[in-house]
């Protein structure tokens, strides 16, 4: 199965879509990418999920990449004696270690690490920015805070601390439990919540030992500081559009969004744009026309993919949801300023020999209107290089690694397969025009441009490119 788009659609998974019909119809309609979230899924349930995938990945012969997505500390309020306050504007409120149930003045904040972490003056969210404290008095112990946006707190909402970068983790023991569980089920990519320094993402990389990309979700302020260290360390980055538009004024998350994904192609590295992107199809046939823009947006910006969540999980329409996104994004490609806009963002390359091979394949390829780039890699260095350019003919990544070909199911416009490693240049050669030919890429007599490495087998060596003609029938 080949998909005409160049972007990748990730679909979420849950109540929805649970069991192999549901999720084989996700596929068909357009998911290329299938993300568990460890928030709410069972290692028992995730196994489950990843053995459906598989089982649809065999019957439709195309590699299907797994994003087992961990959740990330949860900071949350202390339990009150009423079950619920009403905090005023300009009232005082304290939030401290005591684990006695709290009042319209105090409540209990069980994360020493934030109360340590505070300076005066900086803000807490309470329930998703509902109330905003801003704080007056901070200690070890304890924090008093004014009331700047009035309204309901209730036992255990979340807390979020924009300004403050706390010392702690990235990961929680539930998430060391939930990323050896997902690495022992071969999932494809891991995504890592509450990223604020480079160190969160090269934790779960030391874990993963390579078995899996890890992909940082960028959903704070510390993170977006530091995004040109992160992408230096991640494999690949999400948007987090939600909680940044909770922790930043909502008016700065498009500009962010865009900076995201152009740093992201600037290092090659795959980038995916999620949160709220179709939300009204959670119970509705068909979305708002913002929504429409909002996705197609994304897709002018150059996103790798974009991301369905409770859509596709809990929604109504999970299939219908996935359609809708696929035809935007096969409506987006074909509209006549789609190419100029890719275009206008291409970055410069970086130098390498890799990296000059790669921007001249699309030359060639274009200028030459060839049918395919055809690149063979090992590790998915080279097709993510190709990528970066963002070639009008498509991009055909034949890697003898399944694992490979399964990750690079979320780069922009690859379509990757498992093939046996070729014996030698010829072969190597001989065997682009034959599965070009065989995936439709090419025609009898159409040429394509090959990019590899030799000698053959070794990883980041692209430094080959070959014009080769398809054999007529």
């Amino acid at each position: 199965m080949r998909r005409e788009r160049r972007t990748r659609i990730v679909a979420t998974l849950g109540p929805a879509s649970s069991d192999h019909d549901s999720i084989a119809r996700l596929f068909v309609a357009g998911a290329d990418v299938f993300r568990i979230n460890m928030s709410h899924t069972s290692h028992d349930r995730m196994r489950e999920f990843v053995g459906i995938i598989r089982a649809i990945e065999t019957a439709y012969d195309r590699p299907i990449a797994i994003l087992a997505d961990l959740q990330g500390p949860k900071l949350r309020l202390g339990a009150f004696a009423n079950g619920k306050e009403t905090l005023e504007v300009g009232a005082s409120f304290v939030l401290d270690q005591d684990p006695a149930p709290g009042d319209a003045n105090r409540v209990h904040l069980p994360h020493p690490e934030i109360l340590a972490a505070l300076a005066v003056g900086d803000t807490l969210l309470i329930d998703d920015g509902k109330v905003r404290l801003v704080t007056a008095e901070c200690s070890p112990s304890r924090a008093v805070t004014t009331v700047v946006v009035g309204g309901t707190v209730s036992d255990r909402k979340g807390v979020s601390v924009p300004d403050t970068t706390i010392q702690v983790s990235a990961m929680t023991a539930k998430d060391r439990s939930d990323l050896e569980a997902a690495l022992a089920a071969d999932v494809d990519w891991v995504a890592v919540s509450f990223v604020q320094r480079p160190e969160d993402v090269a934790e779960v990389k030391k874990v993963a030992r390579g078995r899996a990309g890890v992909m940082a979700k960028i959903e704070k302020p510390q993170g977006v500081q530091r995004l040109d260290e992160i992408l230096e360390i991640a494999d690949a980055i999400m948007v987090a559009r939600g909680d940044l538009g909770v922790e930043l004024p909502l008016e700065r998350v498009p500009g962010i969004q865009k900076r995201i994904t152009r740093l992201c192609r600037k290092f090659g590295k795959p980038v995916v744009v999620a949160t709220q992107m179709l939300e009204s199809m959670i119970s509705s046939p068909i979305p708002t026309r913002a929504e429409v823009s909002d996705v197609a947006t994304a897709i002018f910006e150059g996103a790798d993919a974009i991301m369905l969540s409770a859509e596709s999980a809990a929604g109504k329409f999970p299939a219908e949801a996935v359609g809708t996104m696929s035809r935007i994004a096969c409506e987006v490609e074909l509209d006549p300023t789609y190419r100029g806009v890719i275009a206008n963002q291409r970055p410069e390359t970086d130098g390498t020999g890799a990296d000059a091979i790669a921007a001249a394949a699309r030359v060639i390829a274009e200028d030459l209107d060839m049918a395919a780039v055809v690149c063979w890699t090992s590790t998915g260095a080279t097709a993510l290089r190709v990528a970066r350019e963002r070639p009008k003919p498509p991009i055909l990544a034949l890697s003898p690694n399944l694992s490979t070909a399964r990750r690079l199911a979320l780069a922009w416009g690859v379509h990757a397969i498992r093939i046996d490693d070729a014996r030698d240049l010829d072969d190597l050669v001989d065997r682009s025009c034959t599965t070009a030919l065989a995936e439709t890429f090419a025609k009898g007599g159409d040429r394509i441009v090959v990019v590899a490495g030799v000698p053959l087998g070794t990883p980041g060596a692209t430094n080959m490119l070959r014009i080769a003609r398809a054999p007529r029938n």
